[in-house]
């Protein structure tokens, strides 16, 4: 029994993540600094995230082909190249915003499966620590969202301080570093290798693994229930994290150092959340603790942001919802890792994944061009209005009652459930909020 394994992945994903809270302040600011369009930031961030939907939805088998160890490394190897060229051809004079579209695409294809290798691997690096999947899950959620918290900081006062250039320069190294931790650490776990295939790789059997993910996430309406409301809620978090509040914050907030205060209220407030809930949240009901965090988090800070132009208010809310926040993915993950067999989380983790992120892309693309042709208050409001209503559907539908059923053995591969049937009440979670 040994907890290095864990610890590695938590580091490798604190550093990450971490990381990517720089270019998600740095990338934007970059944009509207360069180009001073709201919907070429949008345009932008449909460009990173229209791959992450293509390699979530094909990538399942690819992982459990090639080894959970050698996704995480390469993934964060590529991504280190995608973000460090675009500061290196910025002061070389040859970036083109073409080419900036190109680099995010490229980070947004295969960052998703990155993450989505480290994060199936949580129930067997917790059986290795010696600890329950629901306190590794919130573990796991706490140092991102601690990540998240740290790097938003550091990105707006470095952006300030420095330019979005050396922002985005940093975060490459981070990826950098990730890489070399699950390298190194990952070596020797059984489930962080290739796992065994039935048959020689083949398009037609990949095409089969693909399409038992499939059947096994449609086959429970508490699943298909989570992933739509996911999906919504995704896309709407992409447009304000990637135009609403950037936009904000350089119309009325008085700049980047402001956005990253903003953001770090968030994340640490779900950083709290997150280990809150891992010490204390067994004992409550999953779904009213799961709708009331949802609601939460959720639209107040839209409404608050359109109609305050100080960033107190903002920033009160912010940490509010963040606090909501926290609570969501260690709920999630349980979910997933009480239902889903060892072979199957890889593929059906990559299923839910893609659906929960099916509407991404559209999310920063709207929300660019609706602050060009109606003002940023008025996308405010109309993204705030569309979440509240999205977040009701825990309390309005009956199929979210089985969120609190208790745990149903874990499906095999030739017992699959009918929809409505047990095990259906432990679907698989969506990629995290």
């Amino acid at each position: 029994m040994s907890r290095r394994p864990l610890a590695a992945v938590l580091a490798a994903n604190t550093i990450s993540i971490a990381g990517s809270s720089l270019t998600l302040i740095g990338v934007p600011w970059f944009v509207l600094q360069t180009t001073g369009s709201a919907g070429r930031a949008g345009i932008v961030a449909f460009c990173a995230t229209l791959p992450v939907v293509v390699a979530a939805l094909v990538g399942g088998p690819v992982i459990d082909r090639l080894g959970r160890r050698r996704v995480s490394a390469v993934s964060d190897l590529v991504c280190a190249v995608s973000v460090g060229a675009i500061p290196l051809l910025h002061y070389a004079g040859l970036l083109e915003f073409w080419m900036l579209c190109a680099l995010m695409a490229l980070g947004g294809l295969v960052h998703t499966p990155g993450l989505t290798a480290r994060s199936v691997l949580l129930p067997s690096l917790a059986a290795h620590a010696g600890t329950t999947v629901t306190r590794a899950a919130s573990l796991y959620d706490a140092v991102s969202r601690g990540a998240r918290m740290i790097g938003a900081a550091v990105a707006g006062l470095l952006i300030a301080a420095l330019g979005a250039e050396a922002v985005l320069l940093m975060d490459a190294a981070t990826f950098a570093v990730s890489a070399l931790l699950v390298s190194a650490f990952l070596r020797g776990v059984p489930a962080a290798e290739p796992q065994p295939a039935a048959g020689k790789p083949s398009f037609t059997a990949y095409r089969a693994e693909l399409a038992e993910g499939w059947r096994f996430m449609t086959r429970s309406r508490l699943l298909l229930g989570i992933t739509v409301m996911v999906m919504m809620t995704n896309g709407l978090d992409q447009g304000w994290s990637s135009v609403l509040l950037p936009v904000h914050g350089r119309e009325d907030l008085g700049g980047a150092a402001a956005i990253g205060l903003m953001i770090s209220l968030f994340g640490g407030s779900a950083l709290l959340g997150a280990l809150l809930y891992g010490v204390w949240g067994e004992r409550f009901p999953r779904r009213a603790v799961f709708a009331g965090a949802f609601l939460m988090s959720g639209a107040a800070r839209y409404v608050v942001a359109a109609v305050t132009g100080t960033p107190l208010p903002l920033a009160v809310t912010m940490a509010l919802a963040g606090l909501g926040a926290g609570v969501l993915n260690p709920i999630l993950s349980t979910v997933v890792f009480e239902t889903i067999p060892e072979e199957l989380r890889s593929r059906v983790s990559g299923v839910t994944t893609a659906g929960c992120e099916l509407v991404m892309p559209l999310g920063g693309l709207a929300a660019g061009l609706l602050v060009d042709v109606s003002g940023v208050r008025t996308a405010l409001l109309a993204f705030g209005a569309v979440y509240f209503l999205t977040t009701l559907a825990p309390v309005v539908f009956p199929a979210w009652r089985a969120m609190d059923a208790k745990p149903a053995s874990v499906v095999s591969r030739t017992e699959r459930p009918l929809p409505g049937s047990a095990p259906a009440a432990r679907p698989p979670r969506p990629s995290a909020k």
